[in-house]
């Protein structure tokens, strides 16, 4: 198969719809789902009786709290161009119906021209709500697997390296690194048995960037894969998926099926000599399992503990052989790049951090829900204008990213860019994307103790410094918490956060100590005033 071979296949599914005009599009992704979006589907797919009009379930469009959400749109138009309604319940349906080519249903209408959605830039997410994720000709109809083809068709696997080099992409699943580099490592090992592993372990509080991509374009993530197998030399890949994301499992798992009966996954792919297998490892949600080393113990059927490195997993991985490890939002990254090239890419976002991010904006925030914005955008465009600013009124606080790996940035820093190297000198870091708003009622030394009981609970306590250090950490915070802590306790709490810091074994520990010291370094007056007794 050819690139012109898909292009004629893709035409061929369009013309499926061929005398469709518009869509009724309802979000069918978790979170829409546990406010009754399928109830909404399946009483707008019996009341509609227009032959130029499809009822379809799409992905997340983003918008999280105001589910169900429901859009009518042209057939071939994204999210700025469709109607959208939020809160729909199945007795709307009718309603909604008749707003296609008819007036808006105003108590339901959630106008498109908002920042939250005209500020954003969709990459990762350029398909989330518009296409039905279980469809394999949906996801091929607006492009699906072009990158895959060109790489297999038209470039080398160094070709693709050089591409992936040139954009710039960083690891979007916290730690930064450089994609291209990381993958040019393991495709200069030895030729062999090599593998692909996809990070879907999301268990940072607060983020769920992840699972809706899962959830909404699983495809993508498939095409990413095969194309970083094919440059690296891999013919196996897993997809470690956490349990309790059963939807993105299922539909991750139809999406592998479909794709290798279609013959994008599996042996000789697009008639090339190039083969790619992916299996689900599911994981039963330790937090230690998004390092990668615990991860790879874990798909290994070992318990899910970290190991010193070197050796890295470049080199000696998965069982002993080399070893490709990148997130879910990394690989969705992938197939544009390579469709439109690498210098595409890298001409978005900043300098030393390329390319849009996806962002889970949760806690006191007007509009909870994803967001995908460019590098380089300052946190009080996202808070402010995206996320509409707290709600009741209520002044901002603070915003805590990159999980509990991250710290709390106060409001005096909210025009500071949001990329991998600013927010380091802030004590913070990006993470994989979460960021949980506090507004003026927040106690910032609960905040801290939160977050070390979260540390100390999913500590796998292989090693000493994080497994007793944590613990003893949030006794610390406890007693200060209570007003029942002293003067030494606060200078016992900060030695104790150099200490975990510098010597526990993997980025759980390391990272551990950093809400309690931006706490520290930002707010200290409120634990002054918790030993003061008030």
């Amino acid at each position: 198969m050819h690139l012109d071979d898909l292009a004629e296949l893709a035409e061929q599914y369009r013309a499926l719809d061929a005398g469709i005009t518009h869509e009724v599009r309802v979000c069918v992704a978790a979170a829409c789902q546990s406010t009754g979006s399928l109830p909404v589907l399946e009483a707008l797919t019996q009341a509609n009786t227009d032959d130029c009009c499809k009822v379809k379930g799409v992905g997340c469009m983003g918008l999280c709290s105001a589910g169900p959400m429901v859009a009518v749109a042209p057939k071939d138009g994204g999210i700025p161009e469709s109607v959208l309604y939020r809160e729909v319940k199945p007795e709307d349906a009718a309603e909604v119906l008749a707003s296609v080519g008819g007036p808006l249903v105003e108590r339901l209408h959630c106008p498109t021209d908002q920042p939250f959605f005209t500020r954003q830039m969709r990459i990762v997410r350029e398909h989330s709500g518009i296409i039905d994720p279980d469809s394999f000709k949906g996801y091929v109809a607006v492009g699906g697997y072009a990158g895959l083809i060109k790489a297999l068709t038209e470039m080398t696997p160094a070709d693709v390296l050089r591409e992936m080099t040139t954009s710039g992409l960083r690891g979007r699943g916290g730690g930064g690194y450089p994609t291209g580099l990381k993958w040019s490592t393991i495709a200069k090992m030895p030729p062999g048995q090599k593998y692909v592993i996809c990070n879907g372990d999301e268990g940072d509080p607060g983020a769920f960037m992840d699972r809706a991509v899962l959830e909404s374009d699983p495809h993508r993530v498939l095409e990413g894969m095969a194309i970083a197998a094919y440059a690296v030399g891999a013919s196996k890949g897993y997809v470690y998926v956490r349990a309790e994301y059963p939807l993105a499992v299922e539909r991750l798992t139809t999406a592998i099926k479909k794709a290798k009966r279609a013959g994008f996954i599996g042996n000789k792919i697009a008639d090339t000599q190039f083969s790619f297998e992916v299996e689900i490892r599911l994981g039963a949600g330790a937090f230690v399992c998004g390092e990668e080393t615990a991860l790879m113990a874990s798909i290994e059927g070992l318990r899910g503990q970290p190991r010193p490195r070197p050796p890295y997993p470049a080199e000696s991985g998965l069982w002993g052989c080399p070893t490709l490890i990148n997130n879910v939002e990394t690989f969705a990254n992938i197939a544009p790049i390579i469709t439109n090239g690498g210098e595409w890419f890298a001409g978005i976002g900043t300098e030393k951090s390329k390319g849009t991010k996806v962002f889970a904006l949760a806690g006191s925030i007007s509009h909870i829900g994803l967001i995908e914005v460019p590098m380089g955008i300052t946190l009080r465009e996202i808070i402010e204008e995206i996320g509409g600013g707290c709600p009741g009124g209520k002044a901002f606080k603070a915003v805590q990213t990159g999980g509990p790996s991250g710290g709390c940035i106060p409001a005096q820093h909210l025009d500071i860019g949001v990329d991998y190297d600013s927010l380091k000198t802030l004590g913070t870091m990006m993470g994989s994307g979460g960021m949980i708003v506090m507004d003026e009622t927040c106690d910032m030394v609960d905040v801290a103790r939160y977050f070390m009981e979260f540390c100390m609970t999913e500590s796998c306590g292989k090693c000493t410094p994080c497994r007793t250090g944590t613990w003893q950490m949030h006794e610390l915070l406890d007693r200060i918490a209570k007003s029942r802590g002293t003067p030494k306790d606060l200078v016992l709490l900060e030695e104790l956060c150099e200490v975990v810091q510098a010597t526990s074994l993997c980025g759980l520990g390391q990272s551990a100590p950093n809400p309690v010291l931006s706490t520290l370094r930002y707010f200290r007056d409120e634990y002054e005033e918790k030993l003061a007794g008030r």
